[in-house]
């Protein structure tokens, strides 16, 4: 069988990695880099252009689409693409093939029975809220779809076809948008964006000349089971506590507190992107060097948290000298309460960055167990840190609240690397496994 991964991409018979192999995982995480930024770029664009076409309540219904959306995203990541890039990451083509087939499969059904139920909600709700969901779950099977071949191609290090992709979205979105700004209304944009998705979902079957086996969801599930379950609750816990925290420092400080802390996290809005676009790659990564060289495996998690904390402080420390002027281009009146957080809110992105390194070893060892305890103890000292800390001294308080908790639900995730890599040298998990 012809392995995905090319010749280069090995090891010395001492273990240490070729100059080959590290130019490899440059190229794969500028690939990553490269894709996160047009995905950054059409979110950001989608949602400026609805907010200036549409009014503050219209707006705010299509809001509650999107927040959906990356619930669901979160759920089907969980069972079909997370456990693709834990086991079949550089693993022989027909085994990644297999499981393509299933987890593509797996991401459709998932799309099809939450976009049931998101369109039922939308038909009970009635209104512009409503329309909203239920044009929602008519598009969720193809941006579930187009998701997932994303991730597939970053699982066979073929990042370039990932990017191929998102750039056939953007360029769909544009006539999209345009057609939906001549309806003006919540159901046009909605749909507008979805179908979009419609056009990179197709072109991903044909990238990849693999079609997705609907009927292999149900095998696929029960397979990773002990894992895709497990990365559904982190998944769901970790985007389920921001909006708990977003809530509660409404309600405690006042809605003016949530746009502050929203718009100190804008300022490290670039940073946040390159974090985001290296989590594409870093589990498929991990995965990698443990098959190749599992000695390794604790220095490459140790150089890829710490690379990310010290560019979050680095960050931080540039936006500390940004001239007020400049700020307020940015932000407008925000710029002067949210400059305030810029130091909290810098060491929480130090802290979660240093935190990605371990969990990228924890899923690459397929520590499912592990990785669940510290992220439902992550999100519970983030909401506990970021309410308490707003009870205690308003919208600052939250921020170092959120802050501490970061940092030290970072210990946990470090320390259970560390058992996780001694338990691996024991009980070794198999070179390659297959679907």
């Amino acid at each position: 069988m012809t392995p995905v991964t090319t010749e280069e991409e090995t090891t010395t018979p001492a273990g240490h990695a070729r100059p080959g192999a590290k130019r490899a995982i440059a190229g794969r995480l500028s690939w990553g880099l490269a894709d996160q930024a047009v995905c950054s770029l059409n979110n950001f664009a989608v949602g400026i252009y609805v907010a200036r076409s549409l009014g503050l309540g219209a707006f705010g219904a299509f809001s509650l689409a999107w927040v959906t959306y990356g619930v669901v995203l979160n759920v089907s990541r969980g069972l079909s693409t997370d456990p693709l890039m834990v086991r079949f990451s550089g693993v022989p083509a027909a085994n990644w093939r297999a499981a393509v087939a299933r987890s593509s499969g797996t991401a459709l059904v998932v799309g099809t029975a939450l976009g049931a139920v998101c369109l039922a909600t939308g038909l009970g709700i009635g209104g512009r809220v409503g329309s909203a969901f239920a044009c929602l779950g008519a598009v969720l099977p193809a941006l579930l779809l187009q998701d997932a071949w994303r991730f597939a191609f970053f699982a066979a290090g073929t990042g370039r076809k990932a990017f191929v992709n998102d750039l056939v979205w953007a360029a769909a979105l544009v006539p999209a948008m345009v057609v939906a700004a001549r309806v003006d209304s919540v159901a046009a944009f909605v749909l507008a964006w979805g179908t979009s998705a419609a056009l990179p979902a197709v072109y991903g079957w044909l990238q990849s000349g693999i079609r997705p086996r609907l009927t292999g969801a149900r095998a696929w599930l029960r397979e990773h089971r002990d894992l895709g379950y497990r990365y559904l609750a982190e998944n769901v816990s970790n985007s389920g506590a921001s909006q708990l925290r977003a809530y509660g420092l409404g309600a405690i400080v006042g809605v003016g507190a949530v746009g502050v802390i929203r718009g100190a996290e804008l300022l490290l809005g670039p940073f946040l992107a390159l974090l985001m676009g290296l989590s594409l790659v870093t589990v498929a990564e991990a995965a990698r060097v443990l098959r190749r060289a599992p000695h390794r495996l604790g220095t490459f998690c140790l150089l890829l948290g710490g690379g990310q904390a010290a560019a979050a402080v680095l960050w931080g420390a540039a936006l500390l000298l940004v001239p007020d002027r400049a700020g307020e281009l940015v932000l407008g009146g925000v710029w002067h309460s949210a400059s305030d957080l810029i130091v909290p809110v810098t060491l929480g992105v130090a802290g979660a960055g240093l935190g990605t390194g371990a969990a990228a070893g924890l899923r690459a060892l397929a520590a499912a167990r592990r990785s669940l305890r510290c992220q439902l103890f992550a999100s519970a000292c983030y909401v506990t840190g970021g309410l308490g800390g707003a009870a205690a001294a308003g919208t600052a308080g939250s921020a170092w609240g959120v802050a501490a908790a970061t940092l030290g639900a970072s210990a946990l995730w470090w320390l259970q690397l560390r058992s996780a890599l001694r338990e691996h040298h024991r009980t070794p998990i198999p070179e390659v496994r297959t679907p």
